[in-house]
């Protein structure tokens, strides 16, 4: 069988299994009081920033829509991967799935930017970009494909290096095998620092480590504490390579079928769920780094300026982005308003 078909069939399936589980094709409607359920679906264990943003996020829409909206959560990735519910997304089933922008480069290759090494000097630079016309640009095709975007200043977090030998330079990583996401970005952007990275499922993460398979790995601090990273390394390096901003996805005939206000309260609701999570996500990264020095591990704050040097000739080496991408967006950055300014 063709890869296409295969792929055609295995999507049909998914479909079939969510309507027999209660899941139809379009945001689930009761006739009697016009109530819509939608599902909300996301691969974080409960108690996480993000379990706390969906159910946030689930609270708002219910109040807003005095009980019309109801959201469902689905931690743990219960319903299925990111792939398989965008695809459903996109064929109109009531689902909306977490997810990051680079993961949105198989799309809208331009979005991946937003996930690249070194790119913003802070989260708010980050969060401006979203307000541009780049990003609505962006989005519009994003629509096009049958893809609505939601949460879309969603903050994940910083993302740090855990290995078994000390890092301080980018000279340190030469050789070094360094579990990575499945992920073009990723793997690309530690090329260019030095290391072999090595994509693992992250559930293999700890036994990869503990056997040798691998010689670290790179997370926000409380990933890496929730895969329990420190029992098998000993050195935590400060590299702060890629700063997070992720986003909730939701099929465009969904939001279309849904009542003008409701699609309007989903909307609102859901930015305010992401600007909730902010403060959450920064405490727990807090936490997790006190937890590790307190775990006794090695903390190395590096000079990130090595790191961002190194990986430079990264923003050279996308086939699949816009000539000029990088300098365009280090531009628009450049344009936001600083505290104060109006």
């Amino acid at each position: 069988m063709k890869g296409a078909t295969f792929k055609t069939v295995v999507c049909a399936m998914w479909c079939l299994l969510l309507v027999g589980c209660g899941y139809p094709t379009v945001a689930s409607k009761t006739a009697l009081d016009d109530v819509y359920t939608i599902n909300i679906a996301y691969g974080n264990q409960p108690g996480e920033p993000i379990d706390q943003q969906a159910r946030k996020w689930q609270e708002l829409a219910a109040e807003a829509s005095n009980g019309r909206l109801q959201l469902q959560v689905y931690p743990s990735s219960q319903l299925g991967s990111e792939s398989d519910m965008i695809e459903l997304a996109m064929r109109g089933n009531n689902v909306i799935v977490f997810t990051a922008y680079d993961f949105l480069m198989d799309y809208v290759p331009d979005f991946g930017i937003l996930g690249a090494p070194y790119l913003a000097e802070s989260f708010e630079d980050l969060l401006y970009l979203t307000t541009t016309d780049w990003y609505a640009g962006l989005e519009e095709e994003m629509n096009e494909l049958g893809l609505s975007l939601l949460g879309k200043r969603t903050i994940y977090g910083e993302r740090h290096l855990m290995t078994k030998k000390e890092v301080n330079t980018p000279d340190d990583l030469r050789g070094m095998k360094i579990r990575v996401p499945n992920n073009n970005l990723y793997i690309r952007a530690f090329q260019e620092l030095g290391a072999s990275p090595t994509p693992l499922p992250l559930g293999d993460l700890y036994a990869s480590l503990q056997q040798g398979v691998i010689d670290g790995a790179e997370n926000p601090l409380p990933v890496l504490q929730g895969t329990r990273t420190n029992e098998v390394t000993s050195h935590l390096t400060l590299t702060g390579h890629i700063k997070v901003m992720s986003v909730w996805v939701a099929g465009a005939k969904m939001m279309e079928d849904l009542p003008d206000d409701l699609a309007k309260i989903l909307a609102e609701t859901s930015e305010e769920a992401a600007e909730y999570t902010y403060d959450i996500t920064k405490q727990k990264e807090q936490e997790a780094l006190q937890f590790f020095v307190d775990e006794g591990m090695m903390v190395n704050d590096v000079d990130q300026a090595l790191f961002r040097e190194k990986v430079a000739p990264f923003y050279e080496k996308m086939p699949s982005w816009s000539p000029g991408l990088y300098e365009n967006v280090r531009d628009l950055m450049a344009q936001r308003p600083k505290e104060g300014e109006e």
